[in-house]
């Protein structure tokens, strides 16, 4: 029982009146102004003495296997030792009150079981696997020396591990596609268009054809799942679009034309604010470098397209290859202030997010109701020393400022009972 807490529901910009929150399980089974009758049970109460009650917070671009690592350790270190430290980030992750992400890339599926088991904490997984990519695509992080790709050769180790998987045609497409819903996928990650990272990948390219987009799209939804595409260009985005394609990641050279393109077919746009450190991580000179100079100065004005045409917008991080970076997950979402009130930053990072993981459909690993707290719903509640909704800030210190943690109904941090 969380005792006296006002409650922000992930999606009412105003916070409740005081109330009385009873978990049984995984769910909350109770909310009410009025005393919550329990009768015989046994029942750990939690004083809120006032506090904001809140969902648990959901990163919908999040890649969990490819935080600390570098990108030579993650493709050609041992795989053992790398998901040792992917474990030790998921429980860090949990702790900064990130309860669930959506991994748009990369070999998660093992880290998702164990969490999922109890055998290591951390957030609810919403895994699609090795990102599905093209020869000089982006995620095709071999070197040249590996060319010539032969059809159905051998694999690349970056493929062998699971990272990312080349495909250069429809039926190589609907082969990398079902082999990741064979392993747990619950959507399919393309890349449509160039990319920062990749050192063969320009910017301005797009990548799969029309063809190869769609038969990645028939196969996601045979399964009654979906595609979400990164694509930086408008070329790129169309084209997903027009192949069927469910979400952007990315967006950030669209144009306004683009803009009103996806608003008016309903597509989400998976944005994320991504901190200028990001940019600068790149050694000067190098080609991931130039790839950022280019594209971070659309970040502002893809926001300001999204809310000008009221496009569906779902919030990330795309943190890579940094632990330094990760930490910051908080003090990411607390950006969003340069284009969104406290409170509209927080229904989207909690009720809205949800809302996208529902389109995994029957794919859905976790069914029932995330990002909200209501009766019925699943119990990922975070109790916060403070009221976010008037200083967003307080989620970039979550040690300090999140007294409670909890995930499916358990309690993995209690700083009001002193557990």
């Amino acid at each position: 029982m969380f005792r006296d807490v006002r409650i922000f529901d992930g999606k009412s910009e105003e916070l409740s009146g005081p109330s009385n929150v009873l978990v049984e399980g995984n769910l909350i089974a109770a909310i009410s102004e009025d005393a919550i009758e329990t009768g015989d049970a046994e029942v750990t109460i939690i004083e809120g003495d006032g506090l904001v009650l809140m969902p648990g917070l959901i990163d919908n671009h999040w890649h969990a296997m490819l935080i600390r690592n570098t990108p030579a350790q993650t493709i050609h270190g041992d795989v053992g030792y790398n998901n040792i430290v992917a474990a030790d980030e998921a429980s860090d992750t949990l702790m900064r009150g990130f309860t669930t992400v959506r991994d748009v890339g990369g070999p998660s599926f093992g880290l998702k079981q164990a969490i999922d088991e109890g055998l290591v904490e951390g957030p609810r997984i919403y895994p699609s696997g090795a990102m599905i990519t093209v020869t000089s695509g982006h995620g095709d992080f071999r070197q040249l020396s590996e060319l010539p790709r032969t059809i159905g050769g051998h694999m690349a180790r970056m493929e062998q591990v699971g990272g990312s998987m080349v495909a250069d045609s429809p039926d190589e497409v609907r082969l990398r596609v079902r082999e990741q819903l064979m392993q747990g996928a619950s959507q399919i990650k393309l890349t449509a268009g160039g990319g920062v990272s990749s050192p063969f990948s320009p910017i301005d390219a797009s990548t799969f054809t029309l063809e190869e987009l769609r038969a990645a799209v028939e196969a996601a939804e045979n399964w009654g799942t979906y595609v979400t595409a990164h694509a930086f260009t408008p070329q790129a985005i169309r084209r997903s679009i027009d192949a069927g394609v469910k979400v952007i990641e990315h967006g950030f050279l669209m144009d306004e034309a683009t803009a009103q393109y996806i608003a008016e077919r309903d597509v989400w746009l998976s944005l994320q604010p991504l901190p200028d450190a990001m940019r600068t991580g790149f050694p000067e000179g190098s080609v991931q470098r130039a790839n950022a100079e280019k594209v971070f100065p659309g970040i502002d004005g893809t926001y300001e397209l999204a809310k000008r045409y009221n496009i569906k917008t779902a919030w990330g991080t795309d943190v890579l290859f940094s632990q330094a970076l990760a930490t910051q997950q908080g003090a990411i979402l607390a950006s969003l202030e340069r284009w969104y009130t406290p409170a509209e930053a927080l229904v989207m990072a909690t009720g809205t997010n949800a809302e996208l993981l529902a389109l995994s459909g029957e794919r859905n690993p976790y069914p029932g109701r995330l990002g909200v707290v209501e009766e019925g719903a699943l119990a990922d509640l975070l109790l916060v020393n403070g009221n976010p909704l008037e200083n967003l800030n307080l989620v970039a210190d979550p040690d300090a400022n999140f007294l409670v943690i909890m995930k499916d109904g358990m309690i993995y941090k209690d700083l009001v009972s002193g557990e």
